[in-house]
């Protein structure tokens, strides 16, 4: 019988504020804080789940549709988008945020320091860590960076899957090396040193290969990708190689375990008919090459298809239950589940 560990954890990406903003006025529509039978995450399942918080992602989608209404592999998905439309939806999703956080304030807190994490899951708050995925919506003289700043924005993935003019992101394209593309721009190169001078974390998430090392060499902080698999495990574009991985222990780096199902699986398919061993495969793997300081969660949730045996953010226990019987010892899980980001993020500054 499967015994429920309590293995607090701190997921590296999520897009529960998009799930909020796409189900508003849809016969979808629900209370984050009432149990739903749709989505991935809300305080009840993440309760059941031990989730204490993580990285909220507030990602622009290239066509504004229903989450019901969304068909994979639809080339419009991908399409690029102005900064205008990028900054409306971003103040959109920020604005769920700060609903969540201004309904239940005893529950939710958004996060603007290393000190405010640990205060918020001390006092069994989730903590919410505004991250944007895909910077379509800063300007290149980073006026809108500053005023994001202000408002809590801590970290940023410089791209998703298209380009922008800050660089090219990698296609989610399997089987295929993570060199698809060109790197950073001169303006991406300046956002790196930008947001390494304010505080705001840098993601490599999504970033073709040149574009990894280009961060590589002008970031003065620890290398993360809040939500990657191994590539030596799953030849996906969006996964990360060998020598990436080294870099990122170079510098101190961490990797959030990502549980879609098309970056975990060998052979790349959307089935979520995907074994929880499959996923102890990519930790493995990424111990291997991090050390234990190195890995953490990525979950992906609300904005992927995660494996049947996880379900949702209630069956986070049944992964850490996977790591225990494949040998991962308690110490190692907490570094697992939530102790590797706290370090990395305190580390970076923040």
């Amino acid at each position: 019988m499967m015994t429920s560990l309590p293995i607090p954890v701190f997921d590296g990406h999520n897009d529960t504020l998009l799930r909020l903003e796409l189900d508003a006025g849809s016969d979808q529509e629900r209370s984050f804080f009432e149990r739903a039978v749709h989505g991935h995450i809300d305080y009840p399942r993440a309760r059941a789940g031990n989730f204490a918080g993580g990285f909220f992602a507030m990602f622009v989608p290239s066509k504004i549709a229903r989450m019901k209404e969304y068909v994979a592999g639809d080339p419009a998905n991908h399409a690029p988008i102005t900064q205008n439309f990028a900054l409306d939806m971003t103040q959109r999703l920020m604005a769920q945020a700060y609903a969540l956080e201004a309904e239940r304030p005893s529950v939710m807190t958004i996060c603007r320091t290393s000190a405010d994490l640990h205060a918020a899951m001390e006092t069994n708050r989730i903590a919410m860590l505004l991250h944007i995925e895909g910077a379509e919506a800063i300007d290149p003289e980073f006026t809108v960076l500053e005023d994001l700043y202000s408002k809590g924005l801590r970290s940023i993935g410089l791209v998703w899957s298209r380009a922008n003019i800050f660089g090219e992101g990698a296609p989610m394209r399997c089987p295929s090396s993570p060199d698809t593309g060109a790197g950073l721009t001169d303006a991406g190169k300046e956002l790196v040193r930008a947001c390494n001078k304010l505080g705001v974390l840098v993601d490599v998430s999504h970033l073709t290969e040149k574009g990894f090392w280009d961060v590589a060499k002008v970031s003065t902080k620890p290398l993360i990708a809040t939500h990657s698999n191994a590539h030596a495990v799953c030849p996906s574009a969006r996964n990360l190689t060998d020598r990436q991985l080294d870099a990122i222990a170079e510098s101190g780096g961490v990797v959030g375990l990502n549980f879609h199902v098309a970056f975990l699986r060998e052979d790349g398919r959307f089935n979520a008919d995907t074994p929880l061993e499959t996923m102890v495969r990519h930790v493995d793997h990424l111990v291997e090459k991090l050390g234990p300081e190195g890995v953490a969660i990525g979950s992906d949730f609300d904005g992927c298809l995660v494996p049947k045996p996880i379900g949702d953010v209630s069956g986070l226990p049944k992964l850490f239950q996977a790591l225990r019987e494949a040998g991962y010892g308690e110490e190692l899980q907490h570094k697992i589940g939530s102790r590797n980001w706290l370090s990395v993020i305190e580390r970076s500054g923040l």
